[in-house]
């Protein structure tokens, strides 16, 4: 893994992440927004100790673990990585409302024009505030989007203590499942 220092990090804040999408995909995935890790790298989820790739691995959706660098890889299982919020932060609490709404409503559009089967939001916090949905939990949301299904899954950053790597792999799972139908 390629060290940073702590200037090039926040140097990193103006990036755009490229999401990793095509149309008509089994699942795509919604983190909340890029940290500055995966703004300086470009690689989705690339923070070492955030359990997304790890998860993603156990839970059945990728045959082997796959590195950050190595995402354009999911296209060929029928996944994809965007964000809420496009603005690379340190940490998600930076974040305003507002910018969770606006993001919001780009994904929205977004999953209409790409129109995959489930539209899963890694963080149901991110979830609420970007949908207005207060009483949301983990797992399937009432909530379509065109003709997209939404779940709600735990954020796997490394921060998140409330969910294990195994807990967090049970839940990938049931959507995996529900994915194909």
């Amino acid at each position: 893994m390629t060290r940073f220092t702590q200037a090039e990090l926040e140097a990193a804040r103006d990036r755009l992440v490229p999401d990793v999408v095509a149309g008509g995909l089994r699942v795509l995935f919604c983190g909340i927004n890029p940290g500055l890790m995966t703004a300086a790298t470009g690689h989705h989820f690339a923070r070492p100790g955030n359990r997304f790739w790890p998860v993603l691995h156990l839970s059945g959706f990728t045959p082997r673990l796959l590195k950050p660098a190595e995402q354009g890889e999911l296209l060929s299982y029928g996944l994809g990585i965007t964000n809420v919020v496009a603005r690379a932060s340190a940490r998600a609490d930076e974040l305003t409302a507002e910018e969770y709404r606006e993001g919001g409503l780009l994904l929205r559009e977004k999953v209409v024009r790409l129109a995959p089967r489930r539209l899963a939001v890694v963080g149901v916090t991110a979830y609420r505030v970007a949908f207005d949905d207060r009483t949301a939990q983990v797992g399937p949301q009432e909530r379509v989007i065109g003709g997209t299904r939404v779940w709600v899954l735990p954020n796997p950053s490394g921060l998140n203590a409330h969910w294990t790597a195994a807990t967090m792999a049970e839940e990938f799972a049931r959507l995996r499942v529900a994915a194909e139908d």
